[in-house]
């Protein structure tokens, strides 16, 4: 079995240390000053403690949630209707170019 760093095994324990936020963000590449560092770190362990209490209070007969109350989405029924041709839609095109819509490059190079 692989031997877990120091700062894995108290994040594993629940417990955000400095050096657990200086891996995460070597790992992210992030260049964080000291005190940004212990700003992180009482920040994130205070979110740890946060779900800690959550988890206590949610239990297998409390059923999950995303929202206090139900959403539904609003929709209308798909109707067929009349539909432009391909001459009508290019018709008022400033460019087109064979039957479609023809537009400058968005990334310095021509196609």
């Amino acid at each position: 079995m692989p031997e877990i760093p120091a700062a894995d095994s108290a994040a594993a324990n629940g417990e955000i240390t400095a050096e657990t936020v200086q891996h995460l963000a070597g790992l992210a590449r992030i260049a964080l000053t000291d005190a940004e560092i212990d700003s992180l770190t009482s920040e994130l362990d205070s979110i740890l403690a946060n779900i800690a209490k959550v988890s206590e209070v949610a239990g297998p007969d409390v059923p999950a949630t995303s929202h206090p109350i139900p959403l539904s989405n609003v929709t209308r029924p798909d109707e067929v209707s009349d539909v432009l041709t391909r001459e009508q839609a290019l018709a008022n095109a400033p460019e087109t170019a064979d039957g479609m819509f023809r537009v400058s490059s968005i990334l310095g190079e021509e196609q």
